[in-house]
């Protein structure tokens, strides 16, 4: 065990870190192996694959994550920011890559190949985009000479724009929605709130008048009778079907005929195996990872602190609420991962690099090393 009095960066980490959402994150990236476990054997056998294919793929993935969280989680806000900033423009000309050179999949081109590993460029933009969008927002406060608000709403265009194109109007959604929240703890004026609610009906309109995809995944949701309903319909079977306490592990029979039991369904086999009890188990953890967030955000002197924070831990949160609802069909179909649990390897190491982030900036930080950022930060303004 370290003791407080021992002065090395990892004695210095494991007593400033929050070990509560440390430990939070672990239990869902065990859970995440487990119910893939669960959830995939029936999937890789009905594609050919060795039955633990999907399962070793996880660990595997597992094991690259876990050194980013912790690598990540050591940086000072200084570093984050650097960080984010490398990360977004690497992000960024991926995600423009998957227009010209990604491979369609279900009429989108959100995937790229690089080294022979499948990539999902979004994945890794979205929380370096709340990290920068954080730093304007909170450099726009500081200083009225700074056209932060402004600078934020060209950056959510740049993200926004080839996101449209794919087209990944989920994403979509969420960037735009964590940004808008980050926008109200900016302290956004009315004329904002005003043409930003329009922008957002008129956008929202254009694309179900416009995008069939659009307006078929939102005609099925409200009318299930107007179209294919199949994995919804086999997902609320689940739950029923494994009612408070679940079938037991493996026992589950509706995940052989659900298609996408790993990834976007892996809550409903959840259900049918473990139970409505175990399903709000998991919904708890993440409810606790989100609030807690939320809690040291509202404590942040730190401007930018405070609205990463934020913006991470809303960004993490949204995307499980939107899986979960989509899975007892609250939501139309997203194509959203459930966070740690769904079998991805993407989307589980930039969700551990964003989680990275969130813990980076959630540790105690003595009087004097914040007085230090914010001279180096003014030292850095000053310069530009």
């Amino acid at each position: 065990m370290m003791s407080r009095a021992e002065r090395t960066i990892a004695g210095e980490w494991w007593w400033t870190v929050d070990r509560w959402l440390l430990g939070a994150l672990g239990l869902l990236t065990v859970a995440g192996i487990v119910l893939s476990l669960a959830a995939s054997p029936a999937v890789a056998e009905r594609l050919g694959l060795g039955l633990f294919h999907f399962v070793n793929r996880q660990v595997f993935f597992a094991l690259i994550a876990i050194p980013v969280l912790l690598t990540i989680s050591f940086l000072s806000p200084r570093q984050v920011r650097r960080v984010a900033l490398l990360a977004f423009i690497v992000g960024w000309v991926m995600l423009v890559s998957t227009l010209f050179f990604g491979a369609e999949i279900k009429g989108s081109r959100r995937w790229i190949s690089i080294l022979g590993i499948t990539v999902q460029p979004s994945e890794l933009i979205k929380p370096a985009f709340v990290i920068l969008c954080a730093w304007l927002f909170s450099e726009g406060a500081r200083r009225r000479d700074v056209p932060g608000h402004l600078l934020a709403v060209l950056l959510l265009g740049l993200v926004v724009t080839p996101l449209i194109l794919q087209p990944d109007f989920g994403q979509t959604l969420l960037v735009t929605t964590v940004w808008g929240a980050l926008f109200f703890l900016a302290g956004l004026g009315w004329m904002w709130v005003v043409g930003l609610t329009g922008a957002g009906a008129v956008g929202f309109l254009t694309a179900y008048t416009f995008i069939p995809h659009v307006a078929e995944r939102i005609n099925r949701f409200l009318d299930p009778e107007s179209g294919d309903t199949y994995q919804v319909d086999r997902a609320i079977e689940s739950f029923v079907s494994g009612g408070w306490f679940g079938k037991g592990p493996g026992e589950g029979t509706v995940k052989r005929v659900l298609p996408d039991s790993h990834t976007d369904f892996v809550f409903a086999v959840t259900g049918e195996e473990f139970g409505i009890i175990a399903c709000l188990a998991l919904l708890s953890i993440f409810a606790f990872i989100v609030l807690r967030g939320l809690n040291r955000a509202r404590r942040e002197e730190d401007l930018f602190v405070r609205f990463a924070v934020a913006g991470l831990s809303m960004l993490f949160g949204l995307q499980a609420l939107i899986n979960m609802a989509v899975n007892v069909h609250l939501l139309p179909a997203k194509g959203m991962t459930l966070p740690f649990i769904s079998s991805g390897g993407s989307s589980l190491v930039s969700l551990s690099f964003g989680m990275g982030l969130l813990i980076a900036l959630t540790r105690d930080r003595p009087r004097a090393e914040l007085v230090a950022e914010e001279m180096a930060a003014q030292a850095e303004r000053s310069r530009r």
